[in-house]
C-alpha cells in the first residue's frame, strides 16, 4: 500500500494552484473597497493574504509528487475544491462582520459558489458594496464552475484537465468535446459566458439600473445564482423592462452552453431548435406559465391578466432556472402556483448550462424510458431504441440516469426528514431542501422569498448545505468520494 501523502498529493498540489488562482479573485473586491472608501476593506486585505500564502505553500508543499491526476484524483479535486474554497471566501465576511458565526458565513460562500442564491444576510441595501460585489463574484465565478477555469490553465502545470472537466460538467453524456483540447473547451466556454455577462450589464444599465447594480445582477443573472444587492431582490426596482430583460438572459443561461457555441461558430440560430432540451424547456416554460396565469386570474390574486402574467412569467422563470430572484412574495400565492414554480427548479435547466436540479435531459430520458418500458410489455419481440432528439441513448447512460434519479430522490426525501426531525413544519422544510439540491436559493413558508435562511438552526442551515453541495455536484461527485472503495488502493 502506498504512503497516503504520495497517493493524494498530486490532488492537494493542484488545489494549492487553485487556491492561489482563487486568492487574486478578491483584488477585484478589493479595489472596489480601495476606490470606494468603504468599511470592508481590512476584510479584503486579511483575506487575500491569508489565502494566498495558504495557496502558495500547499502548491509548493507538495510540488515533489506533481504528476497526471487520474479519474479517483479528479473526483476527489472536485470535491475538496468545492469544499475547500468557500471555507476562504467566508473569511471577508468573518472579519467584517465578527458577530457572523462560520455556520452562517459558510453557508453564505456554500451558496453564491454553488450559484444557489439561498441568503442568511439581511440589510443587503447597505452592506459595504464591495462584499456585495463579493457575492455576486463568487455566483459568476461558481456559475460555469471554478475547475473549468483551472482546467483552461492546468496544462502549463503539466496536468492534464480532461478528468477534472468531465468530474465536474453538469448533465449525463460528458464525452462530447466542443473543440479538440479540453483547454480549448474550458476557454470557449468562459469567452461565450464573459460575453453574455457583458450584454446582459449592458441591457440593465440602459433599462435604468445604476452601473454597480447592472454589474453585480449580470453576475446572478448569467450564473443562474439569484443574489441581489437589495433585501427585496427585483421588487426593489419594480419595473417590467428590467424583469423582461432578466428573463431573456436567465433563459439564455439556462440553455446548453454547448449549443450557444455552435450557434456562435457557425451563426446558425437553427442549432437552438435542433437541441432537445432546448426545445422542451420552451414548451414545458410557455405551457406553465399559461395554465399558472390563468389559474392565478381566476383565482383573484392580482386586478388584472397583464398584471398576473407579468408576475408569474418573472417568478416561474426565476425559479424554473434555478435563479431565485423574486419580484413579490409568492409564498401568499395558492400553494398550487408556489409549489408548481418550485418544482419547476427541478427540470426547468438543460445539462451544460449554470442552472441546477436533475435537467431536462435526464427528465426527457426518464419519460421516454417509461413510454419505451410500456411498449415492449405490450410488444415483448420488438426491438426500441431510446432516442432523444435523433440521438440514440447508449443502455449505459439510461442506467446512471435511473441511478441518479433514485439517488436524487432519496437524498430530498432524507434530508427532508432530517429537518422535520429537528422541528422545522413540512413546508419549510420540503422546500427549503428542494430548493436547496437543485440551487435554486428561497423556498416557502418560513424560507420563502419574502424572508430568508436565517430563520435557521445551525444543525438545519449544515443540512441545507450538504444539500447544496449535493445539488451543484449533481449527487453522484459527492457520494462517490464518501464510500469506503473510493479509499482503497
Amino acid at each position: 500500500m502506498r504512503r497516503p501523502i504520495s497517493r493524494f498529493a498530486p490532488v492537494l498540489h493542484v488545489l494549492g494552484m487553485v487556491i492561489l488562482i482563487f486568492s487574486f479573485t478578491m483584488l477585484v473586491p478589493l479595489v472596489t473597497a480601495l476606490v470606494g472608501h468603504d468599511a470592508a476593506q481590512f476584510a479584503f486585505d486579511e483575506s487575500f493574504a491569508v489565502t494566498l500564502i495558504a495557496g502558495v505553500a500547499l502548491w509548493l508543499g507538495a510540488r515533489r509528487w506533481r504528476r497526471e491526476l487520474k479519474v479517483r484524483d479528479g473526483f476527489l479535486l472536485v470535491m475538496l475544491v468545492w469544499t475547500g474554497l468557500p471555507a476562504f471566501a467566508t473569511l471577508p465576511f468573518l472579519i467584517h462582520s465578527p458577530e457572523m458565526s462560520f455556520t452562517d458565513a459558510y453557508f453564505e460562500a456554500i451558496s453564491a459558489m454553488t450559484t444557489t442564491g439561498a441568503t442568511v444576510m439581511s440589510g443587503l441595501d447597505t452592506l459595504p458594496p464591495s462584499l456585495n460585489l463579493w457575492r455576486h463574484l463568487l455566483q459568476w465565478l461558481g456559475g460555469m464552475g471554478i475547475i473549468v477555469l483551472a482546467v483552461a490553465i492546468l496544462p502549463l502545470l503539466g496536468v492534464g484537465g480532461m478528468q477534472l472537466y468531465k468530474a465536474e460538467t453538469p448533465g449525463p453524456i460528458k464525452d462530447d468535446k466542443l473543440t479538440p483540447r479540453i483547454t480549448q473547451t474550458a476557454k470557449s466556454l468562459w469567452t461565450i459566458y464573459i460575453a453574455m455577462t457583458a450584454l446582459c450589464a449592458l441591457a440593465y444599465r440602459a433599462a435604468g439600473m445604476s452601473w454597480f447594480d447592472a454589474i453585480c445582477h449580470s453576475f446572478s443573472t448569467l450564473s443562474l445564482g439569484g443574489f441581489s444587492t437589495h433585501d427585496t431582490s427585483f421588487g426593489f426596482f419594480n419595473s417590467p423592462t428590467i424583469e423582461a430583460i432578466s428573463i431573456a438572459f436567465m433563459m439564455m443561461a439556462t440553455l446548453n452552453f454547448s449549443t450557444h457555441f455552435l450557434v456562435w461558430r457557425h451563426a446558425r440560430l437553427r442549432y437552438y431548435w435542433e437541441d432537445a432540451e432546448a426545445r422542451a424547456i420552451v414548451v414545458l416554460y410557455v405551457a406553465t406559465i399559461a395554465v399558472l396565469t390563468i389559474y392565478l386570474w381566476l383565482y383573484g390574486q392580482y386586478t388584472g391578466l397583464p398584471e398576473t402574467f407579468r408576475h408569474v412569467a418573472f417568478n416561474m422563470v426565476s425559479l424554473a432556472t434555478s435563479s431565485g430572484f423574486a419580484s413579490v412574495d409568492y409564498n401568499v400565492w395558492p400553494p398550487f402556483v408556489s409549489i408548481a414554480i418550485l418544482l419547476m427548479s427541478s427540470v426547468g435547466a438543460s445539462s451544460g448550462s449554470t442552472g441546477g436540479g436533475m435537467k431536462m435531459i435526464r427528465a426527457l430520458i426518464l419519460f421516454r424510458q417509461s413510454g419505451k418500458e410500456m411498449d415492449t410489455l405490450m410488444h415483448p419481440n420488438s426491438v426500441n431504441v431510446l432516442k432523444i432528439g435523433g440521438r440514440a441513448i447508449p443502455p449505459k447512460v439510461v442506467m446512471a440516469v435511473m441511478g441518479y434519479i433514485h439517488l436524487y430522490a432519496m437524498s430530498i426525501i432524507v434530508l427532508t426528514f432530517l429537518l422535520l426531525g429537528s422541528g422545522l413544519d413540512f413546508m419549510s422544510a420540503f422546500s427549503a431542501i428542494v430548493a436547496s439540491i437543485n440551487n435554486a436559493g428561497p423556498g416557502l413558508n418560513l424560507v420563502g422569498p419574502a424572508s430568508n435562511y436565517s430563520v435557521l438552526t445551525d444543525f438545519q442551515t449544515w443540512v441545507c448545505t450538504f444539500a447544496m453541495l449535493l445539488g451543484r455536484l449533481e449527487v453522484f461527485t459527492l457520494f462517490v468520494v464518501l464510500t469506503p472503495s473510493f479509499w482503497r488502493d
